[in-house]
């Protein structure tokens, strides 16, 4: 069977004006673009949709079940720091690690604490390995 290609994921938030804040802030960095309230789309039409969740539901788990994380490829180190200094320069909180054989990963939470990670895996390193 041929492979699917990912059409959208949906992310819920406690509060929804401040998860759209955030990801107004982070996903143009990342080349998506707002089609309509709480949907943003890219060139690739991958779709992320963005809904309330129920009152009664618990917080985001690191380990927990569910989506753990989303995660980003960059061309370049170059533009993980672009990203890291424009998520500085709005008061988040991100997290940048460099790892061996020239690997650079950015981790930055959302409200939530769900992740959004952006790497830069040099020629010849296999992110999936």
């Amino acid at each position: 069977m041929q492979s699917l290609p990912l059409d959208h994921l949906t992310i819920l938030s406690r509060d929804f004006d401040q998860a759209a804040r955030f990801y107004g802030l982070v996903l143009p960095l990342l080349g998506f673009a707002q089609k309509r309230r709480g949907i943003w789309s890219n060139d690739r039409g991958l779709f992320l949709q963005f809904r309330e969740a129920n009152t009664d539901t618990g917080d985001y788990g690191r380990y927990a079940p569910g989506l753990n994380h989303l995660g980003f490829k960059a061309p370049d180190p170059a533009a993980v720091e672009a990203i890291k200094q424009a998520i500085d320069d709005a008061g988040y909180e991100a997290r940048l690690q460099r790892f061996g054989e020239g690997v650079v990963a950015l981790f930055i939470p959302d409200p939530d604490g769900l992740r959004i990670e952006v790497s830069y895996y040099p020629p010849g390193i296999d992110p999936v390995d």
